[in-house]
């Protein structure tokens, strides 16, 4: 621990991510989820390290933030030992001079400012930033481009005034400013600030995951499904129809739309499994093959995700049908759904893949996988309904009626709930159509 005659601050300068505003130079490489997950994940081990090191040595931890409110980023980074702090306006030079002097203001004598872009950031190096400062005024991280990824003081000066940000000679001038001030320096190793595609590059292992991967199970669904890919396509998305022996042209359809294609027995639990285990994205999507997902998907998935308590997300209901009665059950399934942590899968259930697999997957069971998941997942986690909707086909309420479908489906979650066995549920999905009108 340092005494009160040597208190020390660490400020993490970052951003809370957002689909499409975050790593922009990495969209074309990453897509505009993929880019924003790479940020997250950087400042989520930048955030580590940096607790790591406050709690041993005592120094007060700061997250400089541009973007998010305070809410949204304890969410995502947890409350204490972490105070939050909006970044001021004006550009990078003024924004670290002003959050530096808010520290030494504040009664610190040595300050730390870093970056979350710096896949080698190590506990030790930020020791040796702190060590420094014992006996020099200022430390400094360059970075590969001729930048600098951390900053550390002993005194506030303002040594970033006249500064040309983004241009390779940004380190050497700072350097020249500190000089003409008076400060001695201590130089830490150069790592790489990963900005660009080029830096993804010279990043080993850094080239992440792709974003998400939405699996489609289908059985004879070449009228539905050209609709339902179309509304899932997207840059940071890949597609998997996990086929269970149709007889149409579901597979050329599929296929033709650029899809992934698994094939396997029939059984929705295990063809979900099936594209689940093909998957190559972080976050998994189920998505029936009748739903459209709402515009801007990934942005709600991406978004819902975010707070880390949230293990399951699912949009809102609604379905193609505009009638007085299917209004009616739109909004009792959103309140069932909000108000119980039950959505169903014709919700598009989205997880991480990680969440997924600790979870054990669909269950094995002819009706009602999506209720056992969801309930197996609400037990260690938080339940979470999207503000946006996916639209649902309303044929099987007019198939079978909306009064009868509303009532065999409240009958299956009950009983999936109560324990009945699942194979005496599953005749009831299977009633002969009736004839009535919505």
């Amino acid at each position: 621990m340092v005494n009160s005659t040597d208190y020390a601050h660490l400020i993490v300068f970052g951003r809370y991510p957002r689909v499409g505003m975050t790593k922009t130079r990495l969209i074309p490489a990453l897509g505009p989820a993929g880019a924003a997950a790479l940020q997250k994940r950087l400042a989520e081990k930048t955030m580590a390290t940096a607790r790591e090191v406050t709690t041993r040595i005592g120094a007060r931890l700061v997250f400089c933030h541009d973007g998010g409110n305070e809410k949204q980023l304890r969410q995502w980074l947890g409350g204490r030992p972490i105070r939050y702090v909006a970044q001021a306006d004006g550009d990078l030079g003024w924004r670290m001079h002003l959050a530096l002097k808010s520290a030494f203001d504040g009664g610190a004598r040595r300050v730390v400012l870093v970056g979350t872009d710096i896949p080698g950031l190590t506990t030790g190096i930020l020791n040796q930033a702190f060590n420094a400062l014992q006996k020099r005024d200022l430390v400094v991280g360059p970075s590969t481009d001729g930048g600098y990824w951390l900053v550390g003081m002993k005194r506030p000066e303002n040594i970033f005034e006249g500064i040309t940000w983004s241009q390779r000679d940004v380190l050497e001038k700072t350097l020249a400013v500190a000089r003409d001030k008076g400060m001695t320096s201590h130089l830490l190793e150069p790592l790489n600030d990963l900005d660009t595609p080029d830096d993804l590059a010279m990043e080993k292992g850094a080239n992440p995951p792709l974003y998400l991967s939405v699996v489609i199970p289908a059985i004879d669904e070449a009228r539905q499904l050209a609709r339902t890919i179309a509304t899932a396509t997207s840059p940071d998305a890949e597609i998997i129809v996990s086929d269970g022996g149709s007889k149409d042209r579901t597979v050329q359809i599929a296929s033709s739309l650029g899809a992934r294609i698994v094939s396997g027995e029939p059984g929705r639990a295990g063809q979900q499994n099936r594209g689940a285990a093909a998957a190559r994205g972080e976050v998994l999507l189920f998505l029936h093959a009748d739903t459209r997902l709402p515009g801007n998907y990934v942005d709600h998935v991406f978004e819902t995700l975010m707070d880390r308590r949230t293990l399951l997300g699912a949009f809102r209901f609604a379905t193609d049908i505009h009638t007085p009665a299917m209004r009616s059950v739109a909004f009792f399934t959103n309140l069932r759904a909000g108000w119980l942590n039950l959505p169903y899968g014709d919700q598009a259930l989205f997880m991480r893949k990680d969440d997924f697999d600790a979870a054990g997957g669909f269950p094995d069971v002819p009706i009602a996988e999506d209720l056992h998941l969801v309930r197996r997942m609400a037990r260690n986690g938080h339940i979470t309904l999207a503000p946006a909707a996916a639209v649902t086909s309303g044929r099987r309420w007019q198939h079978l009626g909306t009064m009868r479908t509303t009532i065999i489906n409240a009958i299956i979650a009950v009983g999936s709930l109560a324990g009945i066995a699942p194979w005496r549920l599953a005749r009831l999905y299977r009633l002969p159509a009736k004839k009535t009108k919505l």
